[in-house]
């Protein structure tokens, strides 16, 4: 899974449910930098790590590490967006990029499904993906060829409902097909070591399970 990241991504570590699996694992230890989201930064702590930042409206943050971290805490309070959000735009202001974010899922399903849903805004002006405990997921606006091994489960949501997609190299192939609920494009399968998907117009975030 690590083929689609260079050596010099950084990580933005949400407070959800801390990385486990070896492949996240593995993602946050040879992390460029670790930016946390607000309360993840007593996470990362805990596993023995240091924050590169901190941001968010640190309402999770112990007075005491605002102190001790104060060269690197950057406090947002507006309340439009969440602290991930806020993090992948701090990265973005500072080019530092691409990013893999980290503990956004398996706490708060109703988190998690935000989550999940803004990479495909963060793909408009940065290099994103997510990488859980079970699987990866892609953000996806135009032609792209993913890499995989035969047998791999793939899903594919539409997030946008006028988009168009056409796939080539899965079991269960479309064609400038609309999916009308996020469930319509679940459950497929790859054929070999690479498929293509085609996107007319929207935004698509695709899932990897490993």
């Amino acid at each position: 899974m690590l083929e689609y990241f260079d050596s010099d991504y950084s990580v933005v570590l949400c407070d959800g449910k801390f990385p486990e699996h070896d492949i996240p694992l593995k993602c946050l230890n040879n992390a460029r930098k670790i930016i946390c989201c607000d309360g993840a930064a007593i996470k990362l702590l805990q596993y023995g790590k240091e924050p590169y930042s901190i941001v968010g409206d640190l309402d999770s943050l112990p007075d005491s590490l605002i102190s001790k971290y104060a060269d690197r805490v950057f406090r947002d309070e507006d309340q439009e967006i969440n602290d991930q959000t806020k993090a992948v735009l701090w990265c973005y202001e500072r080019n530092i990029r691409p990013v893999i974010i980290l503990g956004a899922t398996g706490l708060r399903e109703d988190h998690t499904i935000g989550n999940i849903s803004l990479l495909a805004d963060y793909a408009e002006f940065t290099d994103v993906a997510m990488v859980t405990d079970t699987g990866i997921f892609l953000p996806v606006n135009k032609p792209t060829t993913f890499k995989c091994h035969k047998g791999q489960q793939v899903s594919i949501f539409a997030i946008t409902p006028d988009t168009k997609i056409t796939s080539q190299g899965l079991r269960y192939e479309v064609s400038k097909r609309r999916f009308k609920n996020w469930n319509q494009g679940t459950l497929n399968e790859t054929l070999s070591n690479s498929f293509h998907l085609i996107i007319d117009r929207g935004k698509v975030i695709v899932y990897l399970n490993y």
